[in-house]
């Protein structure tokens, strides 16, 4: 690389944001989070253009007269790229690249963009990359005149990845590495069953917490776990790779609750796609605890953006705990009252100071082990690999050694019921 194109890549990019008004409310929540996605791929925002109209442009998302605006504006600021808060077509993309004269990216790639920023583990790198490769195939022609512009294929936002794909490849190598990592992505998936299938015979139960990317699910799971394992920043998407810890409840009752990927507002298919490997975990869980920030004045809207996905990923009939956290620092408690009014099973908490966490492992366990059943069983001293099967899979509160057996009160699951029916006594 040389000294100018790594100065290059250095250097703080300057962009532009556009979007247009279409629904009322929305759309200006929408460019507020851009703003905050922009600022965490690490771009500088210098202004921001928002059009009224009923639909996107079919030829460049904003009409010809708008672009002949912005390219003036980016002219005039020295921009470096330009962010359009919606998904743009191929043809768009290859309109308004040639037009403005500049790098264009659209929301999605900035979304894969901080994601290839937080890739940590291979499969996550290989999640992102995949993500990435799919949505470049058809952009290519478009692809090739912006790095032209830019100077090169390596640095800066939306043109970084964690794998060695580079954005101007020919079609047919970059569909050969589609179906590569199309095919690692199937082995992760099977590895990722035998985990689960492992933790399956462990008999804890699962829990997963989901909900809008930075409402604090990591922190969350440093407090249940009594621990600062999870790496819990004030960042969009900070948290890519599923990490897992097992947790106590009460006294007898564990469980293994997992972070997940944040959601957002029209999180794109592409990313819920390539991440299938990840978000199965959400639909294989015995409980999910969706977590809602609620010192963000939009509050309820994210909840609601968060509860599409898990309706998208087939979750939506887990039993879930609504977690409305930071309840420390609400911005109002009329805000709080309104979600508790139009959301069931909610419980305030914050994660930060632990205020309700007791509260949150109660529930937790209520919801968990509500399906165990109270036995008494008289365990021959010959059969005491029963008392471990108790443990394991249930839990056993009182064990009294008598002459000839040992009395044991446990609570237990069906399965494990059936197998050690022939010494219950009561229950």
């Amino acid at each position: 690389m040389s000294r100018d194109q790594k100065r290059r890549d250095e250097r703080v990019e300057r962009a532009i944001l556009v979007g247009i008004e279409t629904l009322e409310g929305r759309s200006a929540r929408s460019m507020r989070e851009l703003i905050e996605l922009a600022k965490t791929a690490g771009a500088q925002v210098l202004d921001i253009i928002t059009q009224n109209r009923d639909k996107p442009d079919i030829a460049t998302f904003i009409g010809a007269g708008k672009v002949e605006e912005l390219a003036s504006m980016v002219q005039g600021m020295e921009a470096d790229l330009v962010i359009f808060n919606a998904e743009l077509s191929p043809v768009q993309n290859r309109n308004l690249v040639k037009a403005i004269d500049t790098k264009v990216l659209d929301r999605t790639e900035l979304i894969l963009d901080i994601f290839a920023q937080h890739a940590r583990t291979r499969e996550g790198k290989l999640q992102v990359e995949l993500a990435q490769a799919r949505y470049s195939l058809p952009r290519l022609a478009g692809r090739g005149r912006m790095m032209d512009r830019i100077g090169g294929t390596g640095g800066g936002i939306g043109v970084r990845g964690p794998g060695e794909t580079k954005i101007d490849v020919e079609r047919r190598t970059l569909r050969r590495r589609i179906q590569r990592l199309e095919n690692e992505i199937e082995e992760v998936q099977r590895r990722r069953k035998v985990e689960r299938r492992s933790r399956e015979r462990s008999g804890l139960p699962t829990a997963t917490l989901v909900g809008y990317t930075n409402s604090g699910k990591s922190t969350l799971l440093n407090a249940l776990a009594g621990s600062r394992q999870v790496v819990a920043r004030d960042r969009l998407f900070e948290t890519l790779d599923p990490t897992t810890r097992r947790i106590e409840l009460e006294p007898g009752r564990e469980c293994l609750v997992t972070d997940t990927v944040g959601f957002i507002q029209d999180l794109p298919h592409q990313v819920v796609a390539a991440f299938q490997a990840t978000l199965e975990e959400v639909t294989e869980s015995d409980l999910l605890l969706h977590v809602v920030d609620v010192a963000w004045p939009a509050a309820f809207e994210q909840y609601e953006a968060a509860d599409d996905v898990l309706h998208e990923l087939g979750a939506a009939e887990i039993p879930t705990i609504v977690v409305l956290n930071k309840i420390d620092i609400a911005s109002s408690e009329r805000k709080v009252e309104i979600i508790e009014s139009r959301v069931s099973n909610t419980i305030r908490l914050s994660a930060l100071t632990g205020d309700g966490l007791d509260d949150l492992r109660r529930r937790m366990s209520d919801l968990l082990f509500a399906h165990l059943i109270e036995v008494t069983l008289h365990i021959p001293y010959d059969r005491m690999s029963v008392i471990e099967l108790l443990n394991e899979r249930g839990h056993v509160s009182e064990t009294k050694y008598e002459a000839e057996h040992v009395i044991a009160h446990a609570e237990v699951d069906e399965a494990t019921l059936a197998q050690v029916r022939d010494l219950v006594v009561s229950g």
